[in-house]
């Protein structure tokens, strides 16, 4: 597909991989519209985009804040008229061990990974349906494929974002609208300083294998070449996405061995 004059929304727009998809989709001559909590920020990111008001719009959202979603997106109606692709970026990470992990912080998690990015693609799909067209891509993680250590309530709500939304893509394939899976692995971003630890306080620390991960510029190139190439799913980084593949073909114990002796960062 092309993304020339298409309109498409980013959330989690003004840092790491959402913020290197706005300049890269800026490139393919879209219309776009620009997510996250911080007003300023998207203010910084329009500016940086080198696109004019009647390419990029900006809708302040969160994604704790259901509420407000369906106001949101009608402004973003009233603006272009229409949404092509929706990108699901937007979302938190944690750092803590599963037994000094509040609940309060699991249900957090879960509420803003997984409940906001399906309340918010809930949202947008009747005016998809309405179009008989559209695109929904959600930046899952390889840690959405298997369980990790440090990560188990992270973990939980990106394997239920892949439940969900394949079965989003059996239901709406009649109605000519795509679902597209993205899983990075480790990815230069200060997602690991923004995560939250068992108590639901910022973590505030870059992992190493974090730092040391692809730049979110390539990533954000390869995600474009997917969702140009109509994948249905796509995994990115380096040698820790072959995890991946050694999980689907590979004993069960050999896997548990393999990863029980990888670094947690």
């Amino acid at each position: 597909m092309t993304l020339n004059n298409k309109v498409v929304w980013i959330t989690g727009a003004t840092s790491g991989i959402g913020e290197e998809l706005v300049y890269k989709i800026a490139k393919e001559g879209a219309k776009i519209v620009i997510s996250a909590r911080r007003e300023s920020e998207l203010e910084r990111v329009k500016k940086a985009s080198n696109l004019n008001d009647d390419s990029i719009f900006i809708a302040p959202l969160d994604l704790a804040q259901p509420e407000n979603f369906e106001a949101v997106t009608n402004s973003i109606i009233k603006k272009f008229g229409r949404i092509d692709l929706l990108i699901n970026n937007a979302g938190i990470s944690q750092r803590s061990l599963l037994m000094e992990t509040q609940l309060s912080v699991t249900k957090q998690l879960m509420e803003i990974n997984f409940f906001g990015t399906v309340a918010l693609t809930k949202t947008v799909l009747p005016h998809m349906i309405k179009n008989k067209l559209g695109k929904i891509v959600v930046i899952s993680s390889v840690a959405g494929k298997f369980g990790f250590y440090w990560r188990s309530a992270y973990s939980a709500s990106k394997f239920a974002l892949h439940g969900y939304f394949e079965a989003l893509r059996l239901e709406l394939y009649n109605d000519n609208i795509e679902v597209l899976m993205v899983c990075p692995g480790k990815i230069n971003t200060n997602v690991s300083l923004n995560a939250v630890d068992g108590n639901g306080n910022k973590y505030n620390q870059l992992d190493p294998g974090t730092q040391n991960g692809m730049a979110a510029d390539v990533c954000a190139s390869k995600i474009v070449k997917a969702m140009k190439a109509n994948k249905h799913e796509v995994y990115i980084g380096f040698g820790e996405t072959f995890a991946v593949y050694l999980k689907r073909f590979a004993p069960a114990k050999l896997f548990f061995n393999f990863i029980r002796k990888a670094s947690p960062n």
